[in-house]
């Protein structure tokens, strides 16, 4: 499997060729990255949230501004995030500021998912303590009465964050651990590339 690391100074490039062969061969949510915050005493947060949008301005999520990692971007707006196809035998990371996408953005991808969706985005308390499942049901449930016969609209809870990478790391296994590994810091002509040893 070749890393084509050599092919391209553009780590766009090469994001979007690897995304191409993630879609392809993982079976469940290759856009699926783990993303990593600090919260206000300065420690690490890390979960998994799905990459809903990737162009040159950085990578875009959408979640409850009001969770836990919604606050901690509030006070901390930069992260880091992971990509690992297991199957495909590779990572990728990016790291950097993280800004809100513009209400438009937002909107126009809430209207992308399912209704079911867009009630739990109204329904849910994201982050804080839950009774029950029910309890959960009977929000959902209570929402679907409110917008009985419309489309639910967009929470002004529920945000797109967008990440502008200053930095990727590509990472490539190979045989008795001697992977290939290759970085891009962004300077303001462009990307300095590095290979890095494993």
């Amino acid at each position: 499997m070749s890393s084509d690391f050599d092919a391209t100074r553009d780590p766009y490039v090469l994001f979007d060729a690897w995304m191409a062969e993630a879609r392809a061969s993982e079976i469940n949510d290759p856009n699926a990255m783990a993303l990593a915050t600090v919260d206000s005493d300065g420690l690490p947060d890390v979960r998994v949230v799905l990459l809903n949008g990737l162009d040159r301005r950085g990578l875009v999520f959408f979640t409850n501004a009001e969770s836990a990692k919604g606050v901690e971007l509030e006070g901390q707006p930069k992260a880091a995030v992971v990509f690992h196809w297991k199957s495909l035998r590779r990572q990728i990371r990016a790291r950097g500021p993280v800004s809100e996408v513009t209400a438009e953005e937002a909107d126009a991808y809430f209207a992308t998912r399912p209704r079911i969706s867009r009630l739990g985005a109204w329904a849910s308390q994201q982050s804080r303590p839950l009774g029950s499942r029910a309890e959960l049901e009977a929000a959902v449930a209570a929402r679907d009465a409110e917008f009985d016969g419309r489309e639910p609209p967009r929470p002004p809870h529920w945000k797109g964050y967008r990440i502008a990478p200053v930095a990727f790391e590509f990472w490539q296994d190979m045989p008795y651990r001697l992977h290939d590994r290759v970085t891009f810091v962004a300077r303001s002509d462009g990307w300095d590339k590095t290979r890095l040893y494993p």
